[in-house]
């Protein structure tokens, strides 16, 4: 009887393990479809969203899937300096495909927010709950053309590698070399969105990047435009960037050879912090 007991304990240990394995690969299935979603243009209700970085998971973020709860209070204990938090609570949903289409029915301007930075998701049955955050910005910003060399030093340093975006292979590139115009522009548009608490590649009056570098006088074709919103490390951004498409697709095209970049501040902003990066080549 005893060796009977053993194999049964043994067994149900197994499925138990084996239980947790799926669940939690399940759980990661679903950041992993959300930051593909959020990595190209959807609608959402009466709106377009932009590409937007991926969302980093942060375990500060699993919270139990069941029961509501102090949401800030638990996001306090567990050491998170949470600036902004939204909690999307789902029931029914048997897998992380279904889960993502209630999400993209029922919570789509919450997931495609280019606020939030980061993410946790956890699961009971058929119960679950997603967790998205930002931070709140740390004290070690310098000037916003100080921090736009940065971000063009972390843009080069992943240049120098040859790469894929999307499956699209690109072999490794020349570095880019800095052009005040371009920076100028860049510091514009970031405080634009700042202030104006919005995230777009266009302007208020619907100006391409184009259109305003050659407003600006700037002589080079073609222009792009890589933005992010509420990081404040430039290798963050720049990871953020590889994982979407088009933005890494600029990161890595060879046709450029100069960049601008800069951020800019706005407490009364939903992100808080925007940034602006514009390829061009003279």
């Amino acid at each position: 009887m005893r060796l009977l007991s053993l194999s049964l304990l043994l067994v149900t240990l197994t499925g138990s393990a084996m239980a947790i394995a799926a669940s939690a690969a399940e759980e990661a299935q679903l950041i992993e479809t959300i930051n593909a979603y959020r990595s190209e243009v959807q609608r959402c209700k009466d709106r377009a969203s932009e590409e937007l970085t991926a969302l980093s998971s942060d375990p500060r973020l699993v919270l139990p899937a069941t029961g509501a709860g102090d949401l800030q209070g638990s996001l306090a204990r567990n050491g998170y300096p949470m600036a902004n938090v939204q909690a999307i609570s789902l029931s029914g949903p048997r897998d992380a495909q279904a889960a993502m289409q209630a999400l993209r029915e029922s919570f789509c301007r919450v997931v495609l927010d280019p606020q939030y930075t980061d993410i946790g998701v956890s699961r009971e049955g058929r119960d679950w709950r997603i967790v998205l955050a930002r931070p709140m910005l740390g004290g070690h910003l310098k000037d916003a053309q100080a921090e736009g060399q940065a971000l063009l030093d972390e843009i080069n340093r992943v240049r120098a590698s040859a790469r894929q975006c999307a499956g699209k292979p690109f072999a490794a590139a020349a570095p880019l070399s800095w052009n005040a115009t371009l920076a100028s522009l860049s510091e514009a548009h970031s405080r634009a969105m700042a202030n104006g608490n919005f995230f777009s590649h266009l302007d208020r009056d619907g100006r391409t990047p184009g259109d305003r570098a050659e407003l600006a006088g700037y002589p080079g074709a073609p222009v792009a435009q890589n933005i992010a919103a509420a990081l404040d490390r430039p290798r963050q951004i720049v990871e953020g960037w590889l994982a979407n498409p088009g933005h890494c697709a600029n990161l890595m095209n060879p046709q450029f050879s100069e960049l601008g970049a800069a951020y800019a501040v706005d407490p009364q902003s939903d992100a808080g912090i925007y940034w602006v990066a514009l390829f061009g080549a003279p």
